[in-house]
């Protein structure tokens, strides 16, 4: 089976495996956080970074 025939077909009715990456995207996050607390060190370090800068320089 050619890769174009591959990625052309579907999943059939009753597959005998389950699927191992689900389709549709990855899970949701399970505690709900999402990325905010990634942006809020990005955005502190810029800020100390800046305020560094301005007391020093």
């Amino acid at each position: 089976m050619a890769d174009g025939d591959f990625y052309s077909r579907d999943r059939p009715p009753d597959p005998d495996l389950r699927e191992d990456r689900p389709r549709g995207g990855g899970p949701d996050d399970p505690r709900g956080r999402g990325t905010w607390p990634v942006w809020v060190l990005v955005l502190g370090i810029l800020a100390l970074f800046v305020i560094l800068t301005v007391l020093l320089g």
